[in-house]
């Protein structure tokens, strides 16, 4: 059997790189959530734009600590954006100009009695990995598997406690690693089972990652066994961490270039890459129907954040796509927050996220590990 975690007061950060033991839950307010490794106490922070980038004439760069921010905030902003219009086709999503986080009125919203502002499955699953990232000091699929159950079983990490929106190959992995299942084991592996489960929660391994890019590849795919097994969920899961790695460098063309390091870490003749070529096919122009489906979310999010100029304007084009859209807002934004910056999500989304004190201190231990000093995700 898998040991599931307890709660406790235990502090992560007393923890942090210790063993290979279980990480330690403590509730708060009537949740189960563990505080993050090395987390320190919190010291007044200047304001977001006192620490601007460089700028060029009218435009301006995010510091490497306001595009790791960016990730985190971005991603959960995103998927708290689209879980209200989730499920719908296009043809009824609102127009841009109404893609709020309340939904115009007469809007018939998925997901009904959830506040706006709550993100779902997805940044739940990502706060879970960033929190394990941080404790373990390094990717520990069993820890991370032991959260993730925790998350369907108490409410870790969901807000407020309260899990909605369970996806069934999650819900079958989690089963399998309760019962026993080791973390690169509870994953299905079969073709119809490449749901965006583990593409969804992937971003703060790339965000947190300082080793190579062939580490931060095989970490992707690692830690997308635990509830994603089949190969092609693997890969999507690689491609987008060299995708977000590329844009957190700021190099000109984060996708090729991540599509071109994937191509020299998997040669031509590598299981991987076959995946890639005639899976994925990256180099596709645009094709994204916001779905479920691993390659469809992964290719829908690169053509939001081709077309979006601004964070806004990114997660809108996700939503406006339909059917999966907290996932695929959820990824797109990630991406978007990263290339922008935390102070150009908007303030208005930034004060009305709920739960910001269960992210705010593994904002700052992220921070601090990579070396920077954090940014206030509040808006105004």
């Amino acid at each position: 059997m898998a040991q599931i975690l307890q709660p406790s007061w235990e502090s992560a950060g007393e923890r942090a790189g210790a063993g290979d033991g279980p990480a330690h839950i403590r509730p708060r307010r009537g949740t189960h959530r563990s505080p993050p490794a090395r987390v320190p106490s919190r010291s007044p922070q200047p304001p977001l734009n006192s620490r601007r980038g460089p700028c060029w004439g009218d435009f301006w760069m995010p510091t490497d600590e306001q595009r790791l921010a960016g990730g985190v905030y971005g991603l959960l902003i995103g998927d708290a954006l689209g879980v209200p219009y989730e499920f719908h086709p296009p043809a009824r999503i609102p127009p841009p100009a109404q893609i709020e986080f309340e939904p115009p009125w007469g809007f018939h919203r998925a997901h009904a009695g959830v506040p706006p502002g709550t993100w779902s499955d997805d940044g739940a699953h990502a706060n879970c990995l960033l929190a394990s990232l941080l404790d373990r000091g390094q990717l520990d699929v069993e820890d991370l598997g032991r959260r993730l159950v925790n998350w369907l079983d108490l409410g870790y990490m969901a807000v407020e406690g309260k899990v909605f929106d369970v996806g069934i190959q999650t819900r079958s992995a989690l089963s399998a690693f309760r019962e026993g299942a080791s973390g690169v084991e509870s994953g299905p592996r079969g073709e119809r089972d490449n749901g965006n489960g583990s593409l969804m929660r992937v971003l703060p391994l790339a965000l947190w990652h300082t080793g190579p890019d062939e580490t931060l590849a095989a970490d992707a795919m690692r830690q997308s066994l635990v509830t994603h097994g089949h190969l092609r969920s693997q890969v999507c899961c690689a491609l987008y961490c060299l995708w977000a790695r590329r844009t957190l460098e700021g190099v000109a063309q984060p996708w090729e270039e991540a599509v071109a390091s994937f191509h020299r870490l998997f040669p031509t003749g590598t299981a991987a890459r076959e995946e890639l070529d005639t899976q994925v096919r990256p180099h596709t122009p645009e094709v994204g129907k916001g779905s479920g489906y691993v390659v469809d979310c992964l290719l829908s999010a690169r053509d939001c954040v081709r077309r979006g100029a601004t964070y806004e304007q990114v997660v809108k084009a996700a939503v406006a796509l339909g059917h999966d859209t907290d996932t695929t807002a959820a990824v797109a934004g990630g991406i978007a927050g990263v290339r922008e910056g935390v102070e150009a999500i908007p303030g208005r989304w930034r004060a009305a996220l709920r739960d910001k004190d269960a992210v705010e201190p593994m904002v700052t231990a992220l921070l601090e590990l990579r070396g920077r000093r954090p940014s206030s995700p509040r808006g105004g």
